[in-house]
This record gives structure tokens, C-alpha cells and sequence, in this order.
């Protein structure tokens, strides 16, 4: 598979920087990843991911760390943490910026150790996809908790996109499938990858979906547009 989102890490950490990383979705929205944010200190990052990293624990699972910006903080604060990515660019440039222990595999492929704390930030839930696959998706996560382990997610609610009627509820189309399935493709330097869908949860949905999997959920904090952190255990 084209490794997009890889490569262009590996040109910003590279001193290679001319173009952003152009998304389009189902949403009719085109938008771009800045570089430059994926590469940002604990300083520039948003309070709900400043808070998430406060609460990290024992020993950690950076899932979809990208360029591995949360797992240097947690390092450098002496945490033993593992950074995870399916993407073969992604763990090159955490290795190149000094993370020490990166493992290039998907999570639902991982079943080599536990962790006191699973770390999914940057909407990570996202990979799950289809709603469908969520129920699954946390019975794997709970595999490698250790007891008393917590997962530490962040998610949006983008009921907001949709539009609003006279009694202040949305109108969302009756397409069959869960609003929040986000359709997306992604394209540097002129490559465009196939179209994948990407999870967007409402916290009702996900603690539900968490007591199903006999987790506890409770929101942490919660950001200034339908954006939450939450904590499962």
C-alpha cells in the first residue's frame, strides 16, 4: 500500500517541506494536515491532548503515534512508553527523533505484551472505521490492559456539521449508516490514496459500546467544539 501519510513525515523530518497533506471527504469538506502541527511540543498542543498525556501511567501504548510527537513527551518525562503505527514512515521518523522503542504493526495485530495505559489521541478511534467494528476493537484493547490498566482516547461528536432545524435538532440523512463514518482520501505530492473511512464517536455511543465490553467510561474534559476526552477501564 502507498505509504502517503509516512512519506510526507519523512520529507518534513527530512528538511523536505514544500506541501501540506490534502483530505477530502464524504463531507464535501477539502481540507489539509499541516506538517508542522504533526511535529508540535507539548506547548502547541490542544488542552484535551495536554490532559490525556498528564494522566498516561506505568507503562504506555502510543497507538497511531504518527510522528511521534506524544510519545516524545512521555519519554522525555522518563514514562516507559511504545510507539505503534501501521505506517512504515511514520515509526522511520519517530526513530529519527529519537523515540526509543517503535513498533511498525497494526493494533489489531499486537498481542506481544499489556500496558498500564493505552494512549489513542488525535481522534485514534478513528481506525476503527465502521461503527460495526468497535465492539471488537475495544475486546482487543482489553487484551492488553494490565488489571487496573486505562485507555485514554479522544473523539468528536460531528453531529455540529449537520444542519439544524427550527426545534434545534439536526438533520442528519438517512444514509443506513452511522453518521460519523467519515469517508476520506488523502493525497501528497500529487499521490492520492484509495478512499478509506475514519470514525468519528459521539460519547454516548462509545460508552455504550464500552459496557458492552464491560469497561467503565467517564468524559475527562471536554474542548470547545463536540470534542472529548474520555478514559475506559
Amino acid at each position: 500500500m502507498k505509504d502517503i501519510y509516512g512519506n510526507a513525515l519523512l520529507d518534513y523530518q527530512g528538511g523536505i517541506y514544500s506541501e501540506d497533506i490534502a483530505t477530502f471527504s464524504s463531507l464535501d469538506e477539502e481540507d489539509t494536515i499541516p506538517l508542522p502541527y504533526l511535529f508540535r511540543n507539548f506547548d502547541a498542543m490542544p488542552p484535551i491532548e495536554q490532559k490525556a498525556l498528564e494522566l498516561c501511567k506505568g507503562s504506555i501504548l502510543d497507538i497511531g503515534c504518527g510522528a511521534g510527537s506524544h510519545s516524545l513527551y512521555l519519554q522525555k518525562k522518563g514514562l516507559e512508553v511504545t510507539a505503534l503505527d501501521r505506517s512504515k514512515g511514520a515509526i522511520e521518523t519517530c526513530r529519527l527523533r529519537g523515540v526509543e522503542n517503535g513498533v511498525l504493526t497494526d493494533i489489531l495485530d499486537f498481542k506481544e505484551r499489556k500496558f498500564d495505559t493505552l494512549l489513542m489521541l488525535m481522534n485514534g478511534i478513528g481506525i476503527v472505521g465502521n461503527l460495526e467494528n468497535l465492539s471488537g476493537f475495544l475486546k482487543h484493547l482489553k487484551t492488553l490492559l494490565k488489571p487496573g490498566g486505562q485507555i485514554l482516547l479522544d473523539s468528536s461528536d460531528i453531529i455540529y456539521m449537520f444542519d439544524e432545524d427550527d426545534d434545534g435538532g439536526r438533520w442528519v440523512p438517512n444514509s443506513g449508516s452511522y453518521y460519523g463514518e467519515v469517508a476520506f482520501t488523502i493525497q501528497y505530492k500529487g499521490v492520492k490514496s484509495e478512499p478509506f473511512i475514519w470514525l468519528y464517536l459521539d460519547y454516548q455511543t462509545l460508552k455504550s459500546a464500552a459496557l458492552t465490553n464491560e469497561l467503565d467510561c467517564e468524559i475527562i474534559s471536554k474542548g470547545d467544539h463536540y470534542d472529548y476526552l474520555a478514559r475506559l477501564w
